[in-house]
């Protein structure tokens, strides 16, 4: 396992719960990277607990949003950890800001093989949380894993559409094109060089007034004090360019039947990611799938709750209490 430099004191965008035990933990992928992540435990229970892994948004780390859904469902009666996803944040893998579908899914298996041997933790009562990227990402694992009883993917992204089409399916074949072509010819001019390009993170808070609402949504989120963070990719450089390639050419859910177990997916109203949460719940099967709507609320509202507690946290408590038992 690989020896990662944890920091211990609380250096989280959201204050900390006294109703909660927190510690640092660390566990191992089968590619043989040590992830960190945040362990979350109510103070009091009794018995073995339900277990949650929560990871997202994309570019963000356990710092963030997912850390303060993590320390808000162990309120509720969860052991939980936020993760930081492989090579980034605190996690381990050499090469930093990179990303990959197969490596990202392997994450939440990692992490679901670290809490079924949790003394304290029922196997069979786990389920898992993705916000944003990693909603989609959350969805893969689930239909990949079936000790994932019940998975809530929240604003969610379906990253690898986003990557071969673009925002609202306005890209095409030559455009993907154009940017594989581009990515090439950097990797090209990059080879043997340790420190690679990045495509750059969030604008300065405020965004410039050309910009669309979401992305001034996300520089409001990760370039102020909100939810700034100086290990988040999207806070600071972005990924490295690389990587982005890595979308283009894959998909989530290529076996959507294969997903039996519980699905929530949550959007917000305004949130202009919402037809792609739309669009993958009309490709789930069963009577266990739901899809709730946050009236008012933007896809950001749903990192920390926006100016109105938008994230509906007694809905997915509610989720999760049916469907893990």
């Amino acid at each position: 396992m690989q020896e990662l430099h944890l920091t211990q004191e609380w250096d989280k965008v959201f204050p900390k719960r006294d109703k909660v035990d927190h510690k640092k933990v660390t566990f191992t992928n089968h590619f043989g990277i040590t992830l960190a992540a945040d362990q979350y435990t109510p103070k009091n229970y009794e018995g073995k607990l339900p277990a949650l892994a929560v990871a997202g948004p994309f570019g963000a780390v356990k710092e963030q949003s997912s850390g303060l859904y993590a320390q808000t469902m162990a309120e509720r009666g969860y052991l939980t950890i936020a993760f930081d996803p492989s090579f980034t944040g605190e996690s381990g893998g050499d090469v930093r800001d990179v990303f990959s579908l197969d490596i990202n899914t392997e994450d939440y298996q990692a992490a679901v093989d670290y809490l079924s041997n949790l003394d304290n933790v029922d196997p069979e009562k786990i389920g898992i949380i993705g916000i944003c990227g990693w909603g989609g990402i959350s969805l893969n694992a689930a239909a990949i894993d079936p000790r994932i009883k019940a998975t809530a993917a929240v604003t969610m992204y379906d990253m690898p559409r986003i990557g071969a089409k673009g925002y609202f399916d306005q890209g095409n074949a030559d455009d993907r094109y154009a940017s594989k072509k581009q990515i090439a010819e950097q990797r090209t001019k990059e080879y043997g060089k340790k420190n690679l390009a990045k495509a750059g993170g969030c604008y300065d808070y405020p965004a410039p007034d050309d910009q669309p609402d979401f992305v001034k949504q996300y520089s409001a989120y990760y370039k102020t004090k909100r939810g700034y963070h100086k290990r988040s990719v999207n806070s600071n450089e972005g990924w490295v360019l690389q990587s982005q390639p890595a979308w283009m050419n894959t998909k989530i859910l290529v076996h959507p039947e294969d997903l039996k177990n519980a699905v929530l997916i949550v959007h917000g109203e305004k949130a202009h990611s919402r037809y792609m949460g739309e669009d993958t719940f009309k490709k789930l099967k069963g009577d266990n799938k739901e899809l709730v709507i946050v009236p008012g609320a933007t896809h950001t509202d749903l990192y920390d709750g926006g100016d109105h507690n938008y994230i509906p946290f007694d809905k997915i408590d509610s989720f999760f209490k049916k469907n893990l038992g």
